[in-house]
């Protein structure tokens, strides 16, 4: 299996905005740091992983929800091990379509399939960019200041926060929302 790139940004894009080397530690940790909290809110890897495995139940209906899109391509559909000639997909959303009615419950549905992005999409990589410069410029280790009787918390989770421009990167991302109901 080839996993997904490492990062949904090019570090070099970050480069630009922080006037840092590329190869900066500092760097590439908040554009992986990033890279991980996009990733956990669309709930899939996002850029392009290819001859991947995936195991997934069935689930009685005649529609089978994946754990990523889109799906590129998808090689063979196994039910039980054995082999489902005819499996319709909708790429775009990571929906499988069974040929004659439905996933039959308690069965092991084995994909082997290439899904994602290639390139990423640019409002993604945007807004991962921006998330990095966040958390690039925030300084964990400060927690608290005190001057005489005055004392400030600061919380990293708080300073970092999200954009309108995250946000809306995330909504047209995301896959599985039926658990939000």
């Amino acid at each position: 299996m080839a996993a997904a790139a490492e990062f949904l940004a090019d570090p070099a894009e970050l480069a630009t905005f922080l006037k840092k080397p590329a190869d900066d530690v500092q760097l590439l940790a908040a554009l992986r740091a990033a890279t991980r909290r996009f990733r956990g809110a669309v709930r899939h890897p996002v850029s392009l992983v290819t001859e991947d495995t995936t195991y997934v139940d069935g689930n009685g209906r005649a529609t089978l929800h994946l754990p990523a899109a889109p799906i590129v391509q998808l090689h063979e559909v196994l039910v039980d091990d054995v082999p489902l000639p005819g499996v319709k997909a909708k790429r775009r959303s990571g929906v499988l379509l069974h040929p004659s009615g439905c996933w039959p419950e308690w069965s092991e549905i084995t994909l082997f399939w290439d899904h994602g992005h290639d390139p990423v999409p640019d409002e993604v990589a945007e807004a991962v960019i921006d998330q990095a410069r966040a958390i690039y410029r925030l300084d964990p280790a400060i927690q608290q200041i005190t001057t005489g009787t005055e004392s400030v918390s600061f919380a990293a989770t708080v300073a970092v926060g999200v954009t309108s421009q995250w946000q809306a990167a995330v909504e047209a991302n995301r896959l599985n929302r039926g658990d939000e109901a």
